[in-house]
């Protein structure tokens, strides 16, 4: 869908995964890298655990479906040859620092200058103005900053950071939509434009219904609560009700409410529970329809928790699955990675894409495209370049370079 545009991708890992969305939809994205290798090739998890720059499973993941060059832009020589890759691109997307691009003489104004289509997508933690615009961004002080961090953890307990940096995803994913909007725009109107994608904005909208709408609309601060998610007010006092359980091999989500539409679905599984040999105690009492959660103390409701956690703890996710359809109670399996590659709705839409690396004599399988068309493609188009791997076919045979030329510019590090 984006086959007619190309991308010049100098982003860190904060804009990895823009680029990446882009080529998935078609734009051949060209990653720039300084000679040697971006630092990220070092980043773990590796192929077979074998620590090497071009082994990267993280590498792999968030820089397919783009060609490889290696530029030093930080030399005069480097900077005038992005500039002529710039004359034949419609996007570039760049993660610096704010003001870095304008340090280096490769500015919006001068990117203009050199082709005045172009769109200079930025990817920062906060934007490029305001008083955070220069605060380090690294992942848990934007995850912090967001809002969110506050809410995660146990009650009793300071606040906890994802086990895995993926703020920034947010920012990179919200820099594609921006620059495809941008893209659209320049279609319509023949003017190229800056994008400026702050993950910390983009993570605020995005948990905004969690954390900042029960502050809107009630009031109330979101706090820590680990696998207890539900905000009960009780007859004497307030606590919170599960919907993460733990089961037999694992956990699933289990919703438990009070009201028109929940007293089915709830005596199901009191009678469930009471056909598994369990004293369903005071979930037996209670009218799902008619009574809500201030009717019950915090004592009782949290034998009602025992009582369901009890249970749920005697049976396999797949098994509790199946017994929930059959009684329409609303249950869902909580999936492993492993269960995912299993898992058979993506199975049937053959989400999983085998991807070949001849580098490494195998086929690995990867997540596929991220949405399905009628007319087009979203899927992985190449395996991420291995380091320079295409720098003779686009220094050379797309912009007219001598192996000669070649030969110099490696010699003095620019390529």
């Amino acid at each position: 869908m984006l086959s007619c545009y190309r991308i010049l991708d100098l982003t860190d890992e904060k804009g990895f995964l823009c680029g990446k969305v882009l080529g998935d939809l078609g734009a051949d994205v060209i990653k720039i890298e300084k000679p040697g290798g971006d630092a990220s090739r070092n980043r773990g998890p590796f192929y077979h655990d074998i620590p090497d720059g071009e082994k990267s499973l993280y590498w792999f993941a968030f820089n397919a479906s783009k060609r490889g060059i290696t530029l030093d832009i930080e030399k005069s020589d480097g900077r005038e040859i992005f500039k002529r890759l710039v004359q034949t691109a419609d996007v570039v997307v760049e993660s610096f620092a704010p003001g870095r691009m304008q340090a280096l003489g490769l500015g919006y104004e001068v990117l203009r200058e050199v082709n005045p289509g172009i769109i200079l997508t930025s990817i920062t933690g906060f934007g490029q103005e305001g008083p955070y615009a220069n605060y380090n961004d690294r992942d848990i002080a934007v995850w912090a900053l967001s809002g969110f961090m506050y809410a995660m953890g146990e009650p009793d307990r300071p606040p906890l950071a994802p086990s895995y940096r993926h703020a920034h995803l947010i920012g990179a994913v919200n820099g594609a939509v921006g620059t495809a909007i941008a893209l659209f725009h320049r279609a319509k109107t023949g003017e190229g434009q800056r994008v400026d994608s702050a993950t910390q904005q983009g993570l605020c909208f995005a948990i905004s219904t969690e954390t900042k709408t029960p502050w809107a609309t009630e009031k109330v601060i979101i706090t820590r609560h680990g696998r207890n998610r539900t905000r009960i007010a009780a007859k004497d006092g307030e606590t919170w009700f599960p919907f993460l359980w733990e089961c037999k091999d694992g956990s699933v989500i289990l919703t438990t409410r009070f009201g028109i539409g929940s007293e089915k679905p709830n005596q199901m599984l009191v009678d469930w529970i009471e056909g598994d040999g369990i004293d369903a105690g005071v979930l037996r009492r209670i009218d799902w329809r008619n009574d809500d959660w201030g009717k019950y103390t915090v004592a009782e409701l949290d034998e009602m928790a025992v009582t369901i956690g009890s249970f749920l703890r005697k049976h396999a996710r797949e098994e509790l699955l199946e017994g929930a359809l059959e009684r329409r109670i609303q249950l869902t399996p909580v999936l492993t990675p492993k269960d995912q590659l299993e898992f058979p709705q993506l199975v049937a839409r053959e989400f999983w894409q085998k991807v070949e690396h001849p580098e490494l004599g195998a086929d690995l399988t990867y997540p596929g495209g991220f949405v399905r068309l009628s007319d087009g493609e979203c899927r992985i188009r190449r395996r991420a370049p291995l380091i320079g791997e295409h720098n003779e076919e686009i220094y050379g045979r797309e912009l007219g370079l001598s192996e000669r030329e070649l030969l110099a510019l490696k010699e003095r590090q620019i390529i």
